[in-house]
């Protein structure tokens, strides 16, 4: 059994992995602060009455929680296999950007899994922290993309600049033009993030001379919120991130 930490800025991603099917998963808080030893006992106490983990994978968004996880694997995993998606470890997926160290690692997880599964070109969408839609190329190639606030740091950020407005549930409202306030932030959230994506989706495919039936790939922590707004036609894979990860392990230890 494969285990499997995605790190984003706000949210982790633990899953279990067999045979690239995903068979647990969990989502938790991430802490910069959480120590290698509180990171162990969380993920011990997640695993408990689980198979053996034969093997780990791991991304990260946030350095110092990497460095963490890094203490966890070398301490309390001894001896099982691992491997860290960072600049150097083999992916198969050429990363034609200006600087490929600036790149997420869970973009370049997300493009692997994406392409391995609905061949290339293919679009990435993740709604997590930010929105990131990322592109991969006829030959099968990373290219770059697109990043634009997340739906919790765009609302919260307001709730925080203007004096009237708060910080809300992210739900659906009752429809795109709100009568009270609260639903109007959540139609900007909602409506409005949807119509980004589908944007951003719109002006990719266009400028890089795309068919409208190539793959857009959904994911994210926040995917959910979006998917049933979204106009363009998506592939809802919501655990992307550890198919990736199970696929980066394979081309290192299978």
């Amino acid at each position: 059994m494969l285990l499997t930490v995605a790190v984003e800025n706000t949210r982790t991603l633990v899953g279990l992995v067999f045979e690239g099917t995903v068979k647990r998963h969990w989502w938790v808080g991430t802490d910069p602060r959480r120590t290698a030893d509180e990171w162990a006992v969380l993920l011990q106490g997640l695993l408990a009455g689980e198979s053996p983990v034969s093997g780990i994978a791991v991304c990260s968004a946030v350095p110092h929680v990497l460095h963490e996880l890094r203490d966890v694997v070398s301490r309390y995993y001894q001896g099982v296999p691992s491997v860290v998606v960072e600049p150097g470890v083999k992916t198969g997926l050429p990363v034609l950007v200006d600087n490929p160290r600036e790149v997420g690692t869970d973009r370049i997880a997300n493009a692997l899994a994406a392409v391995s599964k609905y061949g290339a070109p293919c679009l990435v969408v993740d709604v997590g922290t930010a929105i990131t839609i990322d592109v991969v190329n006829p030959a099968g190639a990373f290219i770059g993309g697109v990043i634009a606030p997340g739906i919790e740091t765009a609302t919260d950020a307001l709730g925080q600049a203007a004096a009237q407005l708060r910080r809300i549930e992210l739900v659906r409202p009752r429809s795109v033009v709100a009568k009270n306030t609260v639903e109007a932030l959540q139609s900007g959230a909602i409506h409005g993030f949807a119509a980004l994506v589908d944007g951003l989706v719109a002006r990719i495919r266009a400028e890089q001379s795309l068919n409208d039936d190539v793959a857009v790939v959904l994911t994210g922590a926040l995917a959910p919120l979006l998917a049933p707004e979204l106009t363009t036609p998506i592939h809802d894979e919501p655990l992307l991130t550890l198919r990736g990860l199970y696929q980066a392990f394979a081309r290192n230890h299978l």
